[in-house]
């Protein structure tokens, strides 16, 4: 079986061009930030994140990748996304939870989530897509992944398909959304 996140990022593969505008909702240390500079060579990718630590440690990860010209570094809050990308985009992803590697007591929260989301589906093209993984194994993560069942699935049917691809033998491991903006 393909880890959560192989499964997040195959939902955004087919819904990306070349020169397509992405964003990842929150850069933390630049593994997704670089996994979509590699999916858009000739696009843009607009990443956000509120600690100094996680633009250094994705800056020093693209660097060394050879990779990130297409890159745009921005420490501010996934919920302030719109103020820095004004134009539809092809597609987000949200990677929920804390900073791997530092200290556990910053995490996304609730509110900002649910702004960010709200926001980045109304702002997705027509045809794309948004992925949120979720880590339920802490109190705030599982805030968030019933506020976002909560959330989505209020979302019309007529314009957005929704999918939880989650193990449900396994009640704390992390578990992803998806929605698609119906063509």
């Amino acid at each position: 079986m393909k880890s959560i996140l192989e499964v997040a990022k195959s939902f955004l593969e087919d819904c990306i061009p070349p020169d397509g505008i992405v964003c990842d909702f929150t850069m933390g240390n630049g593994s997704d930030t670089l996994y979509l500079s590699k999916l858009v060579p000739d696009g843009k990718v607009y990443a956000f994140d509120i600690q100094p630590l996680a633009l250094e440690h994705t800056r020093q990860r693209l660097q060394e990748a050879g990779a990130g010209e297409n890159v745009e570094l921005i420490l501010d809050s996934h919920a302030n996304f719109d103020c820095h990308v004004s134009q539809v985009f092809d597609a987000g992803m949200f990677n929920l939870g804390y900073l791997p590697t530092s200290d556990r007591i910053v995490t996304t929260k609730v509110e900002s989530t649910l702004t960010a989301v709200t926001k980045a589906v109304e702002q997705v093209k027509v045809g794309g897509v948004i992925v949120v993984v979720v880590y339920p194994g802490h109190e705030e993560g599982r805030r968030e992944g019933e506020a976002l069942m909560e959330t989505l699935s209020s979302l019309s049917s007529k314009r957005f398909d929704v999918t939880c691809y989650r193990l449900i033998n396994i009640p704390d491991c992390p578990f992803i959304y998806a929605i698609e903006k119906r063509k």
